[in-house]
């Protein structure tokens, strides 16, 4: 899972994405609101393909083809 932090530089806050620095904001506020959105995004990705959500098998069987 990806850690999320923020920084003070300077006037502005960096956020970052594993000790990796990805965006520059002005202010501390969207920088948090930015960091709570992907986390959110990132926990709906992980509960879509968790396997105990997701069929094991595909729910329709392919058809035989009836072509001499």
């Amino acid at each position: 899972m990806t850690s999320y932090s923020m920084i003070k530089v300077g006037n502005h806050y960096v956020v970052q994405a594993n000790d990796k620095c990805i965006l520059k904001v002005g202010s501390r506020r969207r920088a948090a609101q930015l960091i709570s959105e992907a986390t959110d995004l990132l926990n709906a990705l992980t509960a879509v393909e968790s396997p105990e959500i997701a069929p094991e098998a595909p729910s329709l069987q392919r058809e035989t083809s009836e072509l001499p």
